[in-house]
């Protein structure tokens, strides 16, 4: 039996340099927070834990070893799954061979082809990640007066975006919306008005935008400048839930529509989050993070929370015995009540879509309420009501 002063070493790689460093940041830093939360209770097990965390530099093929390393060289406890699809698919055949329990943070539909029991998602879209994530888009569309017919999907020609575009898909046609443009730029891409002006050229009444953090920021200037205008725009862009994107373009937001996992409305008050992003914010100057940390760092938190809960039920560090409790357990976390369903995916989908309305100027606090992202969908969680056409919320 371990010393109680032994401590649990929970390891993990994230992509703390790279193109997604910002969002992983953010999770490093609510790992920490839950790591000190825990702490000061007595930790786990009566243990206090210790995270090891390695920096992939986001690279998908150094996954693999750094995961090797931490198991083999490093003897950790736990495993998490770092952030994003491409990062957790990578460790997937050493975990499943290795027959570990993982949760990993916001990973789109990794475990569909996989089906590996001990795996388990923390990301909002429910057992049909692809369709979830794009569907409140769709489907709000599908309830305006005059009904829009036509689509333009648009997006990043990279990995991430690849089942986004397969959900958008299949809601156009469940929808019935008629695809009109398809494209994909290059992640190179720095002008944006030749995309916009072959969307344009298709007269479509909906745009469909799947895109990373900086050519999120490429795409709305050139939709803002250009003469054209779609009646809905948006959707799937990773990059407006970022702070730093939302004050680097301020009103040129207005009106555009994008998925969240969590922002602060009353309805998604739950239980400790509130104080969690208390400290979070008061710390994130200072560690050089999304200053309010809407997006990634509740759910990094509840993250560790499943494991920790988990780990607490069973009284185990048996990763069969944890797989087991958290497939059929419901966990208290600050995103809500979270259930399990099938390849480890939530039970129910809780995607919300947002619409930027009334942002005036380039400051950070305008979005520390729920004010200038209004959730439009589903309508269990509206906050507001969706300004349509796009042009009548400019």
């Amino acid at each position: 039996m371990p010393a109680k002063s032994q401590p649990i070493r929970v390891g993990y790689c994230l992509s703390l340099t790279g193109p997604v460093a910002g969002n992983t940041r953010s999770a490093r830093l609510a790992h920490d927070i839950w790591r000190e939360d825990i702490n000061k209770r007595g930790g786990l097990l009566g243990r206090p834990v210790e995270l090891v965390c390695y920096d992939d530099q986001a690279d998908a093929s150094r996954v693999p070893d750094l995961y090797k390393r931490l198991m083999d060289e490093d003897k950790v406890d736990l495993v998490i799954g770092g952030y994003g699809t491409n990062t957790i698919l990578s460790a997937m055949p050493l975990i499943i061979e290795r027959r570990r329990f993982l949760v990993g943070l916001m990973g789109l539909g990794v475990n569909n082809a996989l089906a590996y029991p001990g795996y388990f998602a923390m990301i909002p879209t429910g057992p049909d990640p692809n369709a979830a994530l794009t569907e409140g888009f769709f489907a709000l569309a599908a309830k305006q007066k005059p009904r829009p017919t036509t689509v333009a999907l648009v997006s990043a020609d990279a990995e991430f975006s690849r089942n986004p575009i397969l959900g958008a898909k299949a809601n156009s046609e469940e929808y019935g919306f008629r695809i009109v443009h398809e494209a994909a730029y290059p992640l190179t891409t720095q002008d944006f008005m030749p995309v916009i002006d072959s969307v344009a050229r298709s007269g479509c009444d909906l745009l469909f935008l799947c895109s990373y953090l900086e050519d999120s920021i490429g795409l709305v200037r050139a939709v803002h400048t250009h003469r054209f205008r779609p009646k809905m725009v948006g959707a799937s862009m990773i990059g407006p839930q970022n702070t730093a994107v939302k004050t680097t373009l301020g009103p040129l937001l207005n009106g555009f529509l994008n998925y969240e996992y969590w922002v602060p409305v009353p309805k998604m008050m739950f239980p400790g989050v509130r104080e969690f992003l208390n400290a979070y914010q008061v710390r994130a100057g200072a560690a050089d993070v999304d200053v309010l940390g809407h997006y990634v760092a509740p759910l990094a938190y509840a993250q560790m929370q499943v494991v920790a809960q988990a780990v607490e039920a069973t009284s185990s560090l048996d990763d069969t015995a944890l797989s087991s409790f958290t497939r059929d357990a419901t966990l208290n976390t600050v995103m809500g009540d979270v259930k399990f369903g099938k390849n480890g995916e939530w039970a129910y989908p809780r995607v919300l879509q947002v619409q930027f309305q009334g942002i005036a100027g380039h400051e950070a606090d305008q979005f520390k309420d729920g004010s200038r992202q209004v959730v439009v969908s589903p309508n269990t969680l509206a906050s507001g009501q969706l300004i349509f056409p796009y042009a009548e919320a400019l």
